[in-house]
């Protein structure tokens, strides 16, 4: 029984980093911060990342919970790598965990924002969720239309995907606009 339980535990933890990296590779594609305009700032690749984890936890949620463990697995490496990037920058061992719960609760806000957005079908409570998390100083017109149509096709096409697609470390996203496309 527990080698059972400690090969499930490493599996899921294989999985949960690959997924990580797809979030993180999504969430650094260049037409983010060109085509939509997100900020090229540590808060805006921070929202890129939750956006995306979003994503794949919106996926999740109707699995079974083996399933949506690995989504925890995945929230579980966020905080470890934010963690890490904290202390790259400099920030005291003290402080640490006090702006890490602040993270964890920018993360748990906007999810729930997102979530509830996307469940009552209401497209501008999306653009609302996203204008209000992404661009805080005001964004640009339409944009946040854009990102929430983006959002809704990429639920889309991960609910398209099989679980074992999924597990497999692959996050088929929603198609990103290109520079080269839009010249």
């Amino acid at each position: 029984m527990f080698r059972r339980l400690f090969t499930r535990n490493r599996r899921n933890e294989a999985i949960a980093y690959s997924l990580y990296g797809a979030i993180v590779a999504q969430a650094r594609q260049p037409a983010l911060y060109t085509e939509f305009a997100v900020p090229d700032t540590l808060d805006g690749r921070f929202d890129m990342v939750v956006l995306h984890g979003f994503l794949l936890f919106h996926r999740l949620k109707a699995e079974s919970a083996d399933d949506r463990q690995v989504g925890q697995d995945v929230f579980d490496i966020f905080l470890k790598d934010m963690d890490g990037t904290l202390r790259e920058m400099g920030v005291g061992d003290i402080s640490v965990p006090k702006k890490l719960k602040k993270m964890a609760e920018a993360f748990f806000g906007r999810i729930r924002a997102y979530d509830e957005a996307l469940l009552s079908g209401d497209r501008a409570k999306l653009v609302d969720a996203i204008e209000r998390n992404v661009f805080p100083d005001g964004a640009p017109a339409g944009v946040g239309g854009r990102i929430a149509g983006y959002m809704e096709a990429a639920v889309g096409t991960l609910a398209a995907q099989s679980l074992p697609t999924i597990f497999s470390g692959k996050l088929d996203y929603s198609p990103l606009p290109s520079s080269s496309a839009a010249a």
